[in-house]
């Protein structure tokens, strides 16, 4: 691991653990800096501010563990890794989603997953062609449909175990993923 990404996993969790204490709103970047003994400039040298942190903590903790080495197999195992990861920072992500800042963390989640679902659908079409407006208008559906409950999960307190989330939502998929593409290919999708 780089120099670079262990001073930026340092500044992520310094905010991870005052964002448990106090208001996304109410926090410095001096407090930051100050819980995990960095200066001001060493924050501004990796990140220009916090919501660029903010964004940055989701893409390392969800996003990118899920997107690497993203398969249809695997994919709902690593839903219910990452749902494990916002239940173990259940005050961070919390105090993240309902931040003013949370619509604009909630449309780069809802961007992000898009993008992964589009790469199901292109492993799903293999040998397929489909129609880029067809492709990413199932991706942004079931998109809103994962990144929604996420959201609504973590906005109402994370009553479900993660278990139980990732289970409601890998049968959804897999009950309307076969159905997509089986009608998609029989209306004439080549």
């Amino acid at each position: 691991m780089s120099e670079s990404v262990i001073t930026k996993k340092a500044i992520a969790d310094g905010f991870k653990y005052v964002m448990e204490k106090k208001p996304f709103e109410k926090i410095t970047i001096a407090d930051i800096t100050d819980c995990c003994g960095l200066n001001r400039q060493t924050f501004y040298y990796h990140f220009q501010d916090k919501y660029e942190l903010l964004n940055w903590i989701l893409y390392t903790d969800v996003i990118m563990p899920f997107s690497d080495g993203l398969t249809i197999d695997n994919w709902s195992d690593k839903l219910l890794n990452i749902l494990n990861t916002i239940k173990d920072n259940n005050k961070f992500y919390a105090n993240a989603f309902n931040t003013s800042h949370g619509e604009e963390f909630r449309q780069y989640l809802f961007d992000e997953v898009t993008g992964v679902i589009c790469e199901i659908i292109d492993q799903i079409t293999v040998g397929h062609t489909i129609d880029p407006d067809n492709r990413q208008f199932i991706a942004e559906f079931f998109s809103y449909g994962i990144s929604g409950t996420v959201t609504k999960w973590v906005t109402t307190g994370m009553k479900l175990s993660p278990e139980a989330t990732a289970v409601y939502i890998k049968n959804l998929i897999n009950d309307y993923k076969a159905f997509a593409v089986e009608r998609y290919i029989s209306e004439g999708g080549s």
